[in-house]
Parts: structure tokens; C-alpha cells; sequence
């Protein structure tokens, strides 16, 4: 949610005035627009949390360690929705607890804060059940100061106020902000130091991450956010497997299944603008998606059979919408894919039947491989069935020894 606070500017710009200290003797660190912080975070499996807040304290010279604790500061949080809800409560007002509070090695105070899987009020994401979309909550954070910190010389000093600053987490910000020439947004990560032509891998989100038009909200912030269906491929691991690859992540102005006919070529568009303006191989262009942008995997490799080496669909949609509604993707469509495709799904999905959609389409699919899971179970704990795209984000899947990253490095068309 890296915009949250540069299109709140107002909401931010004066947040975390500290409680008055009148220790006799507490130096107070004035300065010009007090003490500023940031908002660290992390994506999930289960999606985004602010995991700490940097506070920019080096300036004033070396603290002692030994004066922070976990109640030296107060951390309170309050999350709204940037759009209209339908009076859905998507948000939070809380206390933060605070879990450690260190010295980073710049000589700035780190709080920790208390996070994890399907612990609310960290999360930078709402999900507004009326338009069936993730957005990224404003955020406010409020630090309070309660005890005064101690400069290695001796001198305590508390802070006149806190002023927050903007959410930083590395993983997202290393993708790049792009708008093909059609106005579709998308976010791109680049290898560092690319040898050669390079894989492309593209991303396709589920229905939650797409825009709202008709709330004027088109964030391409969702899409990396919501879960580490594209940064998987961006971490150490997987741009080792993958000896450097590039992943691109398009952002759909509603949802894929709202009309992948007409979504198909705005991303062989931009498929091709990354192929114009970087070394990637022709050869080596894969494309992966969940729910949503399962069913779109699908789609592109029918419409555009000669492009895609690989093709990963998670928990996609072929059946039709409702009872009695023509497929998304017509079995003669499925049964002429020639692209190789892993499907992948948890037994459990009760948001997408698996056995008429992913189960159907291996069916029918020449050579395709399927994983079937029974739950989604990561590190104790259990998320929902639908969400069986933490598992590919981890390169869980395998297939008679091989996991998907490698299978997919080694596709060539």
C-alpha cells in the first residue's frame, strides 16, 4: 500500500503527537518536524502487515540500548477504507502492543510490533464484500512516548512529536510502477544484474486484487500486497532457480472472468512492451494465476497458443458462473492446449469447486500435471482452501521430485 499516504498527505502529516513528559532534568528533541517514522511491512501468506515502525532517531546522537522497552512507547493504529464500504466496517482503531524495541545499525529506534497469519489489526489490506475487492486501508499510526530515553552519555531525552512517514516494504518496492499504452497499470521486478536473455514471468491476480472504476480506484498496489503469488518469484530462491528472470505483475480494471476475451490482449500488450524494452527470451515466457487470474492462465494460452513455454494455474475457473451458465473455457479449448500446464488446487476450495474446474480441466488438458491438496496448511497454520496459491508462492508442488520453480526453469518453447 505504498500510495496509502501520499494521497492522505493531510491525514498523516501531523499524526502521533506524544503525551506531555515534565521529567525535571528529560532534555526534549524539538527539531524541525520532530522525529519522523516508518511504517514496516511485510507480505504475508495471508497478505500484508505493518510488522514494525522505524523512528528516525540517529540524528540526535547514540541511545543507549539499555533505556528501551517494550513500554518505553505506545503504538496505536487506526485503518479506513479509502472508498465508500456500503457501511461494511473494513477497517480498525486499536493499540499496536509493542513486542521488542532495538537500535537498527543507522542508531534508529525499531519497534516490533505483535503480528502474525489471521491476527487482526496489522493488515494493510480491506476487503469490501459488496464489490468483491481488496483496497489499501488509510492508515494512521499514533506513538505515544511514556518513559524518556537515555543518550549513551547520560542526558534523557523525550520527543515533542512523531511524524509519520511512508510504508516501506522492500520485496514490493522493488517492482517497478508501469501503464501500458492501453492505460492497463502493471508492476514489473527487474534481475539485478541480468546476463543474457531472461525469463519472463507473468503474474495474473485473483478476482479481489483488480480495480473499482466506478469508485475511481485503481491502485496497482493490490496485486503484490494481497499475497506472494508475484514476489515468490522476485525472492533469493526463485531468481536462483530461475538463473535471473523478470516478473511482471498486470493490474485488470474489474475482474478477469469479467471478460478475459477482451483482457487477453491488453496483456499480450504489455507481455510485449517488457519484451521490447528488456532482454527477455522469447522462449521463455510463463504465466501463472490464482482463482481469477487461474482461469485467465487458462485463457491466454488458448488465445495465444504459441507464446507461453508454461502455463500455472491455481485454483482456476473453467465451469460456468452459475448453474447452468456456458463454461468460461469450453472443454474443446481446454482439450486443445498444447502449452505444459501444472494445475494446482486444494479438496477443500469451497469459493471454486475443484473437481469441475481444476480437476475437469487436467481431465481434458494433453499432458498437464496436477497437485491436489487436501487443506492449506502453512508453518501450523490453516487458511482457507481457496487459497491454495501460497503454495506455488513457495515452491511447494512436486511432481516426481521436481517442484514447480524448476519445472517451470527448465520449459522452453
Amino acid at each position: 500500500m505504498g500510495k496509502v499516504f501520499s494521497r492522505r498527505t493531510a491525514l498523516v502529516a501531523g499524526a502521533g503527537l506524544t503525551a506531555g513528559l515534565t521529567v525535571p532534568g528529560v532534555a526534549r528533541a524539538e527539531g524541525t518536524g520532530g522525529i519522523g517514522f516508518t511504517l514496516d511491512a511485510e507480505t504475508l501468506d495471508g497478505g500484508e502487515q505493518v510488522t514494525s515502525l522505524t523512528l528516525g532517531t540517529s540524528r540526535i546522537g547514540p541511545i543507549d540500548p539499555a533505556s528501551l522497552t517494550t513500554g518505553t512507547f505506545g503504538v496505536h493504529a487506526e485503518a479506513t477504507s479509502p472508498i465508500d464500504t456500503g457501511g461494511q466496517d473494513v477497517g480498525y482503531d486499536l493499540d499496536r502492543p509493542v513486542t521488542a524495541a532495538r537500535l537498527d545499525r543507522r542508531g534508529n529506534i525499531v519497534l516490533e510490533l505483535s503480528h502474525g497469519e489471521g491476527q487482526t489489526g496489522g493488515g494493510t489490506l480491506g476487503y469490501i464484500n459488496s464489490k468483491a475487492r481488496n483496497v489499501r486501508l488509510d492508515l494512521v499510526y499514533t506513538i505515544t512516548q511514556n518513559a524518556p530515553v537515555r543518550l549513551r552519555h547520560g542526558r534523557p531525552v523525550s520527543f515533542a512529536r512523531f511524524t509519520q512517514g511512508r510504508l516501506a516494504n522492500p520485496e514490493v518496492d522493488a517492482f517497478g510502477y508501469h501503464t501500458s499504452r492501453s492505460g492497463m497499470k502493471y508492476r514489473l521486478y527487474s534481475p539485478a544484474s541480468p546476463r543474457g536473455r531472461r525469463p519472463l514471468i507473468v503474474w495474473l491476480h485473483g478476482g479481489g486484487e483488480g480495480a473499482s472504476l466506478p469508485d475511481g480506484y485503481y491502485d496497482n498496489e493490490t496485486t503484490l500486497r494481497a499475497n506472494r503469488g508475484a514476489l515468490g518469484f522476485a525472492t533469493r530462491e526463485a531468481q536462483a532457480i530461475f538463473d535471473g528472470a523478470y516478473v511482471v505483475a498486470p493490474q485488470s480494471t474489474s475482474a478477469w472472468m469479467d471478460d478475459g476475451p477482451r483482457f487477453a490482449p491488453l496483456i499480450h500488450e504489455i507481455i510485449r512492451d517488457v519484451m521490447r524494452t528488456r532482454p527477455v527470451d522469447p522462449g521463455r515466457v510463463l504465466v501463472v494465476g490464482c482463482s481469477n487470474g487461474g482461469y485467465m492462465s487458462l485463457k491466454m494460452t488458448t488465445v495465444y497458443p504459441a507464446t507461453f513455454a508454461a502455463s500455472v494455474p491455481i485454483c482456476g475457473v473453467v465451469a460456468g458462473r452459475e448453474e447452468g451458465d456456458p463454461p468460461l473455457v469450453p472443454d474443446a479449448e481446454l482439450a486443445a492446449i498444447g502449452t505444459p500446464t501444472w494445475l494446482v488446487a486444494s479438496r477443500d476450495d469451497d469459493t471454486v469447486d475443484p473437481q469441475a474446474n481444476t480437476v475437469h480441466a487436467h481431465e481434458l488438458i494433453p499432458g498437464s500435471r496436477l497437485t491436489l491438496y487436501d487443506h492449506v496448511v502453512r508453518n501450523g497454520h490453516r487458511f482457507p482452501g481457496h487459497w491454495s496459491w501460497i503454495y506455488v508462492a513457495r515452491n511447494d508442488p512436486s511432481d516426481g521430485g521436481t517442484h514447480v520453480w524448476q519445472w517451470m526453469a527448465r520449459r522452453r518453447r
